[in-house]
């Protein structure tokens, strides 16, 4: 429920504190006044577009915000799934800047417009005389159909299947491309991976295969520099080993004279062992090394195959080369085995695809059911309120070839007629604006039997009636706000004397600027307004006689 509604800065309003009451709030005023305003301010809490021209002072910013008791209302798990405070006193704010951008709030935590319209839809049903177009929408008119059959746990589990059933054919789809791309490709992929099947390429061979022919394209130089330091080491007629020895010698023959000297030779001698090694190593190397052409050829051609095979496929390792064979043999298997995931994935989808027409039948039997209680209640209540020939037929028609949506397999269309012997069509070939007005007005009084409306607005749905029918429409009014709160705008008396609370929307001029106010009428107050608007501006004294009849204060 609304519990309070402040305004600043927006249209003709400077600032205005509301707070209504449980129960029917009425709202009347001239033409112009400003109340529509006071519902296009509250349209912007519920996500509405927002404008910076429509400031009153274009130096401020917009500020509105809505004051709900949602105890009661079953909200905790939408405030869980948005990572909001829930508070039963719940604040939806909106501040629109001078440049126009917009900023929204849930108990002060930034928001989204879309969250904070799906909140605010939850909260407030909207109906004005120019929404009647809404009662001639398949959503709408299904809505009303499946409350009325109490299919609300049906089609959670229904909605919840027909999700998963249409994730998995958007997969089927998606792997059917595949597929058809996949043996399009099929060719070109084999031959790709045959020829680096065929290559046997090893995943460090490109590194060793360059060292090697780096050594066979200097053989000759090395041989040769090799040759030299084995002769340095110990060919030659004066070499290093014959040197260290001769070293040795000299200083084995001082040991006797300072015996620190033995350790120096054991050091010499261990060099001359090691020199000797690396001679032999060297030695080794050279011997083994020479020029062999075959070999350089051999080496030769399989790096040209490598650096070809790099050089096409856009890599520089044959690490990428042996990566991007696994994945072309990936893709050819993808491609010999997705058959069966296609046929895997079809058998799935046809299981789900039975039950769901199964759940849909379900459904659709209840809403068959359903359709003459509606037809029913709302040719009684039209019946009420001035409409006695008023007829409307749900026609609810099964779809064929087993097609089916997110909201089963019926097509349905609500046909009327207002008139006696006249033929039931399309609400929005038949309908008056009164009379669709009238109609909706007895849809959502069935509405409200069947589930919450925290609160309903009426905007002006009075227009097109008056007399007795002013009457028994308010009468329907009363008889919804004893269920919810209900805040209507009006021009007739006998709708205005129907409410629990009842405030006066009006233009007022300060220092040359116009203001829209509101304010609660006090008792004696609602007599002269719904006096004057019975009979003018100048009510006589049978005018505040009917207005006082009129709220039973006789």
């Amino acid at each position: 429920m609304l519990n309070r509604l402040y305004i600043k800065n927006y249209a003709l309003i400077d600032s205005l504190d509301i707070s209504f009451d449980k129960g029917l709030n009425i709202l009347t005023g001239e033409t112009g006044a400003g109340k529509s305003i006071i519902l296009g301010a509250l349209g912007l809490i519920l996500g509405q577009r927002a404008e910076s021209k429509y400031f009153f002072n274009q130096q401020k910013k917009c500020v509105i915000e809505g004051f709900f008791n949602i105890e009661g209302y079953q909200l905790n798990s939408f405030f869980e799934e948005n990572d909001l405070d829930f508070e039963k006193e719940t604040v939806l704010r909106r501040e629109i800047s001078l440049d126009g951008k917009s900023r929204a709030f849930v108990n002060d935590t930034p928001v989204n417009l879309t969250v904070l319209k799906q909140l605010g839809e939850q909260l407030i049903d909207i109906h004005s005389q120019h929404a009647t177009l809404e009662i001639g929408a398949q959503n709408f008119q299904l809505l009303v159909t499946d409350l009325m059959a109490a299919n609300q746990d049906l089609l959670k589990v229904y909605k919840t299947n027909f999700k998963s059933y249409k994730k998995k054919q958007e997969k089927l789809d998606e792997l059917i491309r595949s597929s058809e791309q996949a043996k399009a490709d099929l060719d070109y992929f084999q031959f790709q991976f045959n020829e680096l099947e065929q290559a046997n390429l090893l995943e460090n061979e490109q590194e060793t295969l360059e060292s090697e022919l780096n050594t066979l394209t200097h053989a000759e130089e090395i041989k040769n520099n090799l040759t030299n330091a084995y002769a340095v080491l110990e060919q030659s007629e004066i070499n290093a080993v014959q040197l260290l020895k001769e070293a040795s010698s000299q200083v084995q023959l001082l040991e006797k004279y300072q015996p620190e000297l033995a350790e120096l030779n054991e050091r010499l001698k261990s060099s001359i062992i090691e020199i000797r090694d690396i001679s032999s190593e060297i030695y080794n190397i050279d011997q083994s090394t020479a020029f062999n052409e075959e070999r350089f050829v051999g080496i030769n051609d399989r790096l040209n195959l490598i650096y070809s095979l790099q050089k096409k496929h856009r890599v520089s390792s044959n690490a990428e080369l042996i990566s991007l064979q696994k994945e072309l043999s990936d893709k050819l298997n993808n491609a010999l085995f997705i058959d069966e995931d296609i046929l895997s994935l079809q058998n799935e989808i046809d299981k789900e695809k039975s039950i769901l027409i199964q759940q849909a039948q379900d459904i659709s039997e209840r809403r068959k059911e359903a359709a003459p209680l509606i037809e029913n209640f709302v040719q009684e209540t039209l019946a009420n309120i001035g409409m006695p020939d008023a007829q409307l037929k749900v026609d609810l028609q099964v779809r064929s070839n087993q097609t089916f949506d997110g909201h089963g397999i019926d097509n349905i269309k609500f046909l009327f007629t207002a008139n006696k012997g006249h033929q039931l069509n399309e609400l929005h070939k038949v309908a008056s604006g009164g009379e669709l007005s009238r109609l909706m007005l007895s849809i959502k009084s069935l509405i409200a039997k069947k589930t919450a409306l925290p609160t309903i607005i009426f905007d002006e749905i009075d227009t097109g009636v008056s007399g007795e029918v002013a009457h028994k429409v308010g009468n329907i009014m009363e008889q919804l706000a004893q269920n919810m709160q209900v805040i209507t705008i009006t021009h007739l008396p006998q709708m205005a004397s129907k409410g629990n609370s009842h405030f006066f929307v009006y233009k007022e001029v300060k220092d040359g600027l116009t203001y829209s106010q509101i304010k609660r009428l006090s008792q004696s107050e609602r007599v002269t307004e719904i006096a004057k608007m019975l009979s003018g501006e100048n009510p006589g004294e049978s005018a505040f006689l009917n207005a006082k009849e009129l709220l039973k204060l006789n």
